[in-house]
């Protein structure tokens, strides 16, 4: 077993660092909320008083953080966490954020002989607490394989994408393609609906048909449609709307320096972020079905 240092326990990180202790490691959290590292610490966790308190003498690391920003500072510019680590320590940060952070932290976690590979998640808060997320992994093979155990003990799908950085690309276009998907399912069940159509009878039709799809499946946007999802309990819990802004904006960025053309993900993006604008940002990224049964 591992003895780990786990720094962020939001809505995802606070579930996974529960499952690492729930595996038998030795798991050290710090959070700037002390109920989410009490949450840690019923489960057998141990609280650390603070980010640097908390790696060092890891011989694992793991962040999950809200945006480049965050990892750049706690890792580099601001705690200068990587000065605090041991030689030989591996870095798992879990954040989505943009490659060209993910790949300039890693280069500067080289001079201090600790690994920083990015593995960001899919999967949600429900994903999260039942140890099923997928982690999509970039950097070495030889890190991938030494992290891969630890990441089993959270996920259920471990994906090596490539180099460091490519974790957060494939993140980036898969949540491109999963805003596109819902915008366009709820767009397709309003239009039904106003016409006279039974919501549950249309999204049996197409998930019989051509237009299924992973959000009719799983993960339907119409209040009362199915049960146990975000949109039949008010649009809470889930992924947020102000997230999905987040991520949509990570594409266009990589699109913007890979001249890539996303006509789709940037009409995604603005339909997310006015719905956002409207105060729907903490909602469920599903509740966009709102936004269309109000226009």
């Amino acid at each position: 077993m591992a003895k780990v240092g786990f720094i962020g326990l939001g809505n995802m990180g606070g579930p996974m660092a529960v499952n690492l202790v729930k595996a038998g490691h030795e798991v050290r959290v710090f959070d700037l909320s002390a109920d989410a590292m009490a949450k840690v610490v019923e489960v057998g966790g141990q609280a650390a008083g603070s980010a640097e308190s908390a790696v060092v003498g890891a011989e694992v690391v793991v962040s999950m953080l809200p945006a480049g920003v965050h990892v750049e500072g706690l890792f580099v510019s601001r705690d200068k966490l990587f000065s605090k680590m041991t030689p030989g320590t591996l870095v798992i940060d879990s954040s989505t954020i943009d490659a060209a952070t993910a790949q300039q932290v890693a280069a500067k976690a080289t001079e201090f002989g600790v690994t920083f590979i990015d593995a960001p998640v899919s999967g949600g808060t429900a994903g999260a607490a039942a140890g099923t997320l997928t982690f999509i992994v970039g950097g070495p093979e030889e890190a991938f394989n030494r992290a891969k155990p630890l990441l089993e003990c959270m996920g259920k799908n471990i994906f090596h994408a490539g180099d460091v950085g490519a974790g957060q690309i494939a993140k980036v276009c898969n949540n491109m393609m999963l805003g596109i998907l819902m915008a366009g399912t709820a767009e397709a069940l309003n239009l039904g609906i106003k016409n006279g159509l039974d919501p549950k009878v249309l999204s049996d039709i197409m998930l019989k048909s051509s237009g299924r799809n992973w959000a009719l499946e799983l993960y339907n946007p119409v209040p009362g449609v199915m049960e146990n999802v975000p949109a039949s309990r008010d649009y809470q819990g889930g992924f947020m709307v102000d997230l999905m802004v987040k991520d949509l904006g990570l594409a266009l960025e990589t699109s913007i320096k890979s001249q890539s053309s996303t006509p789709m993900g940037s009409l995604a993006r603005n339909l997310f972020s006015l719905h956002a604008k409207q105060g729907q940002g903490k909602l469920d990224f599903s509740s966009i079905y709102q936004f269309f049964k109000q226009s």
